[in-house]
């Protein structure tokens, strides 16, 4: 991997993080657009540029985020049921799904179906919790259940995180808030336990990628952030879950057929 492929790759992470999309999913296909192997480096830089999103958010909830206790209690809560699902599948999460260019492919394609599906039927609906703070625990421990389905590469942790929430009552606005909270502690764990798994066994050269690949994805995923969060004031999740099919549609076509 080069400079401007580590520039590429962070951009690509810090707008696609937070949306519904999945992230994982773009830099897989990315990284096989850019024909950049998938080695061990790799799979640890697009799980370490991570980091650089989850700033992005602390900066951004800057003056909040270290006083909201309730909403850090019920986001610990969701965390437990991820970061269990995430130690238990660690090896068959990096080794067999980060990588795979067909399960990710499929994954956009049946998530976009899903996503638009709970939109429409959310729209009849009317959201009974409008915070974070009054999610009940038991609620908290579903959405972070549903978001352990994210470790499927095109899943989408924002989208199950997002999706999952507004299914059991939550409104837009939290659960775009939930999913950046609860974003916080799991990219945090999930690059601490591959750094710690890999050694820190990095070479100058790789630390510095590391570098450029946090500075790119810090920067992309505020503006994206907030570009959301004025997004859905007046719009649905409809047009990411057409998009997720329409870009599943065409990698199909362009590289595997």
């Amino acid at each position: 991997m080069n400079y401007l492929q580590a520039v590429i790759l962070s951009v690509v992470e810090g707008i696609s993080e937070f949306l519904p999309v999945s992230s994982t999913g773009h830099l897989i296909l990315t990284g096989f657009i850019l024909r950049i192997p998938q080695t061990e480096f790799v799979k640890s830089f697009e799980i370490f540029i991570q980091l650089g999103a989850v700033f992005s958010i602390v900066f951004l909830y800057k003056d909040t985020i270290f006083k909201k206790f309730t909403v850090w209690k019920k986001v610990l809560a969701a965390f437990i049921p991820t970061a269990v699902v995430g130690l238990m599948l660690y090896k068959m999460i990096k080794y067999y799904l980060l990588g795979n260019s067909i399960v990710t492919v499929a994954a956009l394609f049946i998530g976009g179906i899903i996503f638009i599906i709970i939109e429409k039927i959310y729209q009849k609906k009317k959201a009974e919790i409008v915070s974070i703070e009054t999610l009940s625990y038991p609620k908290a421990i579903l959405v972070g259940l549903i978001q352990s389905l994210s470790v499927i590469p095109g899943v989408s942790r924002s989208g199950a995180t997002i999706f999952g929430s507004m299914m059991l009552g939550v409104s837009r606005e939290a659960a775009v808030e939930m999913s950046f909270w609860l974003a916080i502690p799991t990219m945090l764990a999930a690059t601490g336990l591959d750094l710690v798994k890999s050694g820190f066994q990095l070479s100058l050269n790789e630390y510095s990628l590391l570098i450029v690949g946090f500075i790119g994805s810090f920067i992309t995923a505020f503006f994206t952030a907030k570009f959301l969060l004025n997004f859905i004031k007046k719009n649905n999740f409809i047009p990411f879950g057409i998009y997720r099919i329409v870009l599943a549609i065409l990698f199909w076509i362009v590289f595997f057929r």
